[in-house]
């Protein structure tokens, strides 16, 4: 087993209360300080802002990879016992690994500089499991970059961050952006809006067929319950439903959302598109 620590970390000590505290937002904000819980998260954060790790005994030898990853970056490295794990960790069942990150989110006009291609614009979204599956399609998707606008939750939730599965490591994310501020610098970027809405007017079919998704784009995905508000879907240059071709009511939205940014990825690959095609 790694000498991650010469004993095991006491639960009175303010290490302990200090991370404990980042399962409250008021106290991530004042600290730019979040928590990555569990393997597959602490294993994407060593590279990216990774500060603090705590670790049970069993979980250092399970992971010692893990372990001497955490110690290459400078990140300080605890062993502590289940029960410091438990009053730590924001889930039922703790995994045995809770890390310590900076803030990560970079800026909404570095994210315009680069010219991105393909973005997921997050408007009005409250659950935080949402947000961090939607991230999670954006990523596996080939998007370029997420927003996440004021309105919509925290990005360092602990359950966005889990629902990530570590896709909140691997790409640039804005957060606190105006929806209509994002949506105007999106289009003086020249990139297309378009609104997804199970109500809009256009088929996500029908615009595949035209061949009009080619170009940069961002979606804009709105509120699980109640979708984009009139104001914003008026703001975008096409609002775009999924077409239900079985009996299905609706799909969810971070379904709608990989279907809508896979539609664009694909398009965007094809012949004519702003993607190349990589050779195998």
């Amino acid at each position: 087993m790694p000498s991650a620590s010469p004993e095991l970390i006491s639960p009175r000590s303010p290490r302990v209360s200090a991370a404990r505290r980042l399962g409250k937002r008021n106290f991530r904000g004042k600290e730019r300080l979040f928590l990555a819980e569990g393997p597959q998260a602490v294993r994407e954060a060593a590279g990216h802002g990774l500060v603090e790790l705590f670790a049970t005994v069993e979980a250092a030898e399970r992971y010692a990879d893990i372990i001497g990853e955490a110690r290459s970056v400078g990140a300080r490295v605890h062993l502590a016992s289940e029960d410091v794990i438990a009053d730590i960790s924001t889930t039922v069942t703790p995994q045995g690994l809770v890390g310590v990150c900076r803030f990560l989110d970079t800026p909404f006009e570095e994210i315009l500089a680069a010219k991105p291609k393909l973005v997921a614009v997050l408007a009005h979204v409250r659950d935080p499991g949402n947000a961090g599956t939607v991230l999670r399609c954006a990523d596996a998707a080939g998007a370029e970059a997420v927003v996440l606008t004021d309105a919509s939750v925290d990005l360092y939730n602990p359950k966005a961050v889990r629902a990530s599965v570590g896709s909140l490591f691997h790409l640039p994310v804005a957060v606190g952006v105006p929806v209509e501020d994002a949506i105007q610098g999106l289009k003086d970027a020249g990139v297309r809006i378009l609104a997804a809405d199970g109500a809009g007017t256009d088929d996500l079919d029908d615009e595949l067929d035209k061949g009009t998704m080619g170009g940069p784009t961002a979606w804009v995905f709105g509120n699980e319950a109640w979708g984009l508000p009139e104001e914003t879907r008026a703001l975008a240059d096409a609002v775009v439903r999924v077409p239900i071709h079985g009996k299905a009511e609706s799909l969810n939205l971070a379904t709608a959302a990989a279907v809508c940014l896979y539609a664009s990825a694909r398009a965007q690959r094809a012949s004519g598109g702003c993607r190349s095609v990589t050779a195998n």
